[in-house]
């Protein structure tokens, strides 16, 4: 019952879309009128600045550690740290799924990696700069945020629990989820390599 409470109010916290506020307040105009449409913040850095993203960025951490911090109050010791890592699950479908938006939100990659930095500080900043690193070397994005969660798992295995690494991987399959088309163009040859030259492609 505490898991199933954790993970709602996660959700109803990630149901708070930061880009979506930081569109428009800057433009008056949805964050689906932009760009790719996706209010997170690489599309918001790329449509309005540097600046905007940011504060995308820093919204999307806050909610999500806001959403851990409001579950590890009222469950206390009764349910310990997974109680976190089942809030982070829920902040990042209801980023990925607000149901005020027709279920259609981001990908959740800055909350996704929020929440594993906020579980596991050490392993999950491990994840998160194996993610980048994936990212730099092949400049394929989708590949860097599928790593993320991927990588997380078996250190969650193996220095956490078998529930933390079967959260883990839920919010692996998750990540490939929202990411497939980029996947399948990966597999394609057809997805711009980002970072790097026409002559690196």
């Amino acid at each position: 019952m505490e898991r199933l409470l954790c993970l709602i109010i996660g959700y109803a916290w990630g149901c708070f879309l930061t880009g979506e506020l930081v569109a428009r307040c800057r433009t008056g105009e949805s964050a689906r009128r932009l760009g790719t449409g996706n209010p997170g913040m690489a599309n918001l850095a790329h449509e309005l600045g540097l600046r905007w993203g940011l504060l995308t960025l820093l919204g999307d951490i806050l909610k999500t550690a806001l959403a851990c911090l409001v579950c590890v109050r009222l469950t206390g010791d009764s349910l310990g740290r997974p109680g976190l890592l089942w809030a982070v699950l829920g902040a990042a479908l209801g980023h990925n799924f607000p149901f005020w938006r027709r279920f259609r939100g981001g990908k959740g990659v800055a909350v996704t990696c929020a929440g594993l930095i906020l579980y596991s500080p050490l392993w999950g900043t491990a994840a998160c700069v194996t993610g980048l690193a994936v990212t730099l070397l092949t400049g394929w994005l989708p590949l860097g945020a599928v790593v993320i969660p991927a990588v997380f798992v078996p250190l969650a295995v193996l220095f956490h629990s078998w529930e933390a690494g079967a959260l883990a991987a839920v919010l692996t399959a998750l990540m490939v989820s929202r990411h497939h088309h980029g996947l399948g163009r990966v597999l394609r040859g057809e997805e711009p390599r980002k970072f790097r030259s026409n002559q690196s492609k």
